[in-house]
Formats: structure tokens, sequence, C-alpha cells
């Protein structure tokens, strides 16, 4: 039978735990060369959080079969593509062959005040637009390959690509790899169970950044006005 301390301790933490609830949320962007495993990491990383999602892009390219517009992309015209351009509507943007490609502000804002994680798939070149419109809520993490050996067996291994193919994504990894310096965490993805720890311990980390935690100024006031 419950005395009336453990009901009291009960009800204090349940209403910390509801405090602890209210907190910004983050923009974890996952950059990696093909290959390297970012994908598996971010399905693995969503799957252990219910309060996270992948960010949704516009495009203006068409939908490929199976494709469902506000879930996998957000398909616009070109016209309301720029349109949103010109209001200053993206966090990032890019052409990328004939279509352009960005990632509208409005959803993103909207979830990190409702304290959800939003989780990038991105290259550098994302990154760092994105660090420019919104550093203060940005954690950036770059997934390296143990060696570049490795690297090609893996994209061999998922026999997605031609040799061909192949060939023209170890020659960019290079290049992809040069900007490791520019993210604020770095993963040697050797065994993914290892990686994908090192991956949780960033998210919980910068989770429990101060700035991040909107319940503790209310607390601590009311904390030493003996409220709590």
């Amino acid at each position: 039978m419950l005395n009336s301390a453990s009901v009291g301790q009960a009800e204090s933490l349940t209403k910390l735990d509801r405090l602890k609830s209210k907190r910004r949320g983050l923009m974890i962007v996952l950059s990696s060369p093909s290959g390297a495993g970012k994908t598996t990491l971010t399905r693995k990383l969503l799957a252990d959080n219910t309060d996270m999602a992948m960010s949704v892009s516009a495009t203006t390219r068409a939908p490929r079969p199976g494709e469902i517009d506000g879930h996998d992309y957000f398909f616009v015209s070109k016209d309301t593509f720029v349109k949103m351009i010109n209001e200053d509507a993206f966090l990032e943007h890019a052409k990328v062959f004939d279509n352009y490609y960005g990632t509208p502000k409005a959803p993103v804002e909207a979830a990190l005040a409702e304290g959800r994680d939003i989780v990038f798939d991105i290259d550098w070149q994302g990154a760092q637009q994105l660090t420019q419109a919104a550093a203060d809520d940005l954690v950036r993490i770059f997934i390296l390959p143990p060696n570049m050996f490795e690297l090609e067996q893996r994209l061999k291994t998922r026999a997605q690509d031609s040799d061909a193919v192949i060939a023209k994504r170890m020659a960019k990894s290079e290049a992809e790899i040069s900007h490791w310096a520019e993210y604020d965490y770095v993963i040697v993805n050797e065994r993914l169970e290892t990686a994908l720890e090192e991956l949780r311990s960033i998210v919980i980390t910068e989770r429990l950044k101060r700035r991040r935690q909107l319940w503790l100024g209310p607390f601590v006031k009311a904390l030493v006005s003996g409220e709590t």
C-alpha cells in the first residue's frame, strides 16, 4: 500500500517527466559518401524514436510509381518552387540536373517547436545551407567508412548499381569525404552496432543541452521559491 510520501514522490516524478518533454527539437543532419551505411543508421535511429521523423523535401520532378505526395516529397510545379524561393520559404534548396529540390521551412519549424526531431539525409552543400539558416538547431554528423576498399565492397554488395556507376560513386566519395571537418561529429562505421550506439549517444547529448531544455527556467524558478 502506498503511503502519502510515496504518492507525493510518484506525482512529483510525473510532473517532472511532463516538464522534461517541453524541449526544442533537433535538426539532425546525416551525410556520408554513398555506401558508408548512412541509410541503415538512419532507419534504425528512426525506429528507436517515435518523436523523430525524416525531413520531407519539395521537388519539381514528377512522382515515381508508389511515391506519395507529402510523404516521400512535396511535389510542386517549377513556378511554385520559384515562388517559394522568392518568399524565403526554404531552409535549403538546390537544382539537380533539371529539377529543383528544397526543404520547406514551415513544417520543420513547427516540428521543432513541438519538441520533435527532424532527420535530414543531405550532402555537404545542403548542410552548409542549413548551417546558415538554422545553426542553433542543427546537429551535423558525418559517417565515414573504415577504409575505401570496404566502401567499394559495400557498394558492390548492395547490387543496385552497375560497375560504371560504382566507379563514379567511388570517384565522388573523395570529394564528399573532404568536407568531414565541417561537421560537429564524425562516426566511423566499421561495425554497425557500435556506430548506432555512437549515433544514439550524440542524440541524447544534444537533447540535454541547456538551451534546448525549455522547461529548465520555470523549473529552477519554482525550485528556489519552494513551489516544486
